[in-house]
């Protein structure tokens, strides 16, 4: 009967958990109703009661990374099966892209690292760029919350960024008009911008968030800006419970670094997302620690907050394990595992707040293989698993 209504749902997200659908996992819902687009149902990649998630080690440290994922997965007893795949970075041909796509389609949720694009070639895309595109991955978040134990600049931040994926400078519309001038096209859309708009509200209701701050410069930008703010005060107007507010982009970055405090949630086209995003990892005590998570309709790419990972080397066994490990944690809160997800955050918050071993990145001597250990120790210890 549940299902039946499902299918028939016209209600969004938010309705649709306000209405008693709150047992099905985040995934169900994604897959069975789509906030805007009307499509077909996808199947659920379920076997055996194990979900079937695409793995994209991508380059440097990625594949590293993807390891220690695995490794805790397995003591943690998480019901995942992963399908791996490789993507060469310095070929030009999109083969192994194509399959990526393809697996992420059928399973319908994906991890991944950076997938590097080494060709300089004009014609080559980036291949994240790429993959966010085709799988209309329009909402990138990125939760930035202190860590206590972590040396930082600023303490008990807890800012949510919610940033367009798809559209602005990011749209790769660049030509050379005349021998020596380059035109860059900077899209902005009213569709992609209500979906961004509506999606954070949305997720700020379902969060008891109290407040939302849209960032632009549509002081100087006028129109494209100018359009997405403009979005974000109509969908604002629907949801007066919540606080909204604007800042233009420079501003918000000065007031990042000194009074952090005054956000909650922040929307933003894709640029400045990248820029903000990485101003407070800065706060918090650097890139390693958090992930971010890209929607779609259908999909869910879960991934490291930033692609900025400090000293982190391949195989030198320094890099930050807490960043994939964390998405790692959204992936399976968006599956439905949410005991599998809470035993690997408490062990890593033992590890990180209260032992205190730190890569070299926080200012710590350990290596990543430490990391991971005391991770599997006290999920060990715990003994709770499934």
């Amino acid at each position: 009967m549940a299902a039946r209504i499902m299918r028939k749902s016209p209600f969004s997200l938010g309705q649709l958990l306000q209405r008693g659908q709150s047992t099905m996992s985040a995934f169900e819902i994604q897959h069975k109703t789509p906030l805007i687009r009307k499509s077909s149902p996808i199947p659920v990649a379920l076997y055996g009661g194990r979900n079937a998630v695409s793995m994209l080690p991508g380059g440097g440290i990625g594949p590293e990374l993807m390891n220690y994922v695995r490794e805790v997965f397995k003591y943690a007893g998480a019901p995942v099966d992963f399908e791996v795949i490789d993507i060469d970075p310095k070929s030009d041909e999109n083969a192994g892209l194509d399959y990526a796509i393809t697996s992420i389609k059928r399973n319908g949720v994906a991890i991944k690292g950076n997938i590097e694009t080494k060709s300089e070639s004009a014609g080559v895309l980036s291949r994240n760029v790429a993959i966010r595109n085709e799988l209309d991955l329009y909402v990138n978040i990125l939760h930035c919350k202190s860590y206590l134990g972590v040396p930082a600049r600023q303490k008990d931040i807890d800012i949510v960024i919610i940033r367009q994926n798809t559209e602005g400078e990011y749209a790769m519309l660049e030509h050379e008009s005349v021998d020596g001038v380059v035109e860059s096209m900077k899209i902005v859309t009213e569709t992609n911008s209500v979906r961004v708009a509506r999606f954070a509200f949305e997720w700020a209701k379902r969060n008891g968030r109290k407040k939302i701050t849209t960032i632009h410069k549509a002081n100087i930008m006028k129109l494209s800006d100018g359009l997405f703010l403009d979005t974000s005060k109509k969908i604002a107007a629907e949801y007066p419970e919540i606080e909204h507010n604007d800042m233009i982009i420079d501003n918000c970055c000065m007031q990042l670094v000194s009074k952090p405090h005054q956000f909650d949630v922040m929307i933003m086209t894709n640029l400045y997302g990248s820029i903000v995003s990485n101003v407070v990892c800065g706060l918090i005590g650097g890139a390693g620690l958090l992930s971010g998570r890209n929607y779609g309709d259908h999909y869910a790419v879960f991934e490291p907050g930033t692609r900025n990972t400090g000293t982190a080397i391949s195989g030198k066994n320094i890099a930050n394990p807490i960043a994939m490990l964390s998405a790692s944690i959204e992936m399976l809160k968006h599956l439905g595992h949410f005991q599998h997800a809470n035993l690997i955050q408490r062990a890593i918050e033992k590890t990180i707040c209260e032992d205190k071993i730190h890569t070299p990145d926080l200012g710590g001597t350990a290596k990543s293989t430490d990391v991971i250990q005391r991770i599997i120790d006290h999920i060990l210890q715990a003994d709770i698993r499934p």
